[in-house]
């Protein structure tokens, strides 16, 4: 029964996405050419509720599903990697005009050419996870 609740939230945030234009290769180019504030003002929106969200799970020590204790701890920051990073995901959001959620959305919605990202984004994922010991982490 929790895989079909979590099924239903990835189809209601997919949904969410659509009805934003958070998926919209237009708005994307917009907002890379800071031509529109709009998609700032949902990855700002999506980034206060994620604050706020962790501050909650923080002050009421929410458990998980499994009852156990949520480790919201301070991470190291790590400014070259998480420069490079960046560099790197914005570069291929700013070719694909896609982030990882919209490419399963726009596959979703029958386009069909997005699997050539998906794919490419899967492969990345393999390199990473053989490369990895040998990056700074």
């Amino acid at each position: 029964m929790r895989k079909v609740i979590f099924i239903l939230l990835g189809f209601y945030f997919g949904f969410i996405l659509i009805k934003s234009e958070a998926v919209s290769w237009y708005r994307i180019v917009e907002m890379f050419q800071f031509q529109s504030i709009h998609l700032f003002g949902v990855i700002g929106s999506a980034v206060g509720v994620g604050t706020l969200s962790i501050l909650l799970l923080k002050v009421l020590k929410v458990k998980s599903i499994d009852k156990e204790v949520l480790d919201i701890s301070k991470k190291k920051l790590l400014p070259k990697s998480n420069i490079f990073g960046g560099l790197l995901f914005g570069a291929g959001w700013a070719l694909v005009g896609a982030c990882p959620a919209p490419l399963f959305i726009h596959l979703g919605l029958g386009n069909w050419i997005i699997v050539i990202p998906i794919l490419s984004a899967i492969l990345g994922v393999f390199i990473y996870g053989i490369t990895k010991k040998y990056l700074p982490h």
